[in-house]
């Protein structure tokens, strides 16, 4: 259960600031839906602009990565934090860019594979490379 009210299209109708953010999620995503993230964040009417704004820009903006790329590196990321929400609102998200099922097992065994190494390496401290640091 939510620790706070989500929305309604008829609340968010009545906040002009919430109703442009509402609005412009719909108009983005070429979707009559606004999931209960937003509806949630709309508590916070500058919380929900900012917060759109940046997914906004990078989620929808230009990318060279590619939008299943993008998806399924939020997939990962949502998945390292624990965010079960963020995993399936991705997935879904990916899956309706066009991430297929074998590209989502690889990308699931390799999520797996990263968690399993991560943690040796954080349990053994092992140092890194001199080979491995960026020089300026």
């Amino acid at each position: 259960m939510a620790t706070v009210k989500l929305w309604t299209d008829a609340e968010a109708e009545a906040d002009p600031r919430v109703k442009a953010i509402f609005d412009d999620i719909r108009a983005t995503r070429k979707s009559d839906f606004v999931n209960n993230f937003w509806r949630a964040a709309a508590n916070d009417p500058a919380l929900l602009e900012r917060t759109w704004g940046g997914l906004k820009a990078v989620m929808a903006g230009e990318t060279v990565l590619g939008r299943v790329v993008q998806e399924m590196i939020y997939i990962a990321v949502s998945t390292a934090n624990g965010c079960s929400y963020c995993v399936h609102s991705h997935t879904a998200a990916a899956k309706a860019k066009g991430m297929t099922d074998a590209q989502h097992a690889e990308l699931l065994a390799i999520i797996g594979l990263a968690a399993q190494t991560n943690h040796l390496v954080t349990a053994m401290q092992v140092p890194v490379d001199p080979e491995f640091l960026v020089e300026s």
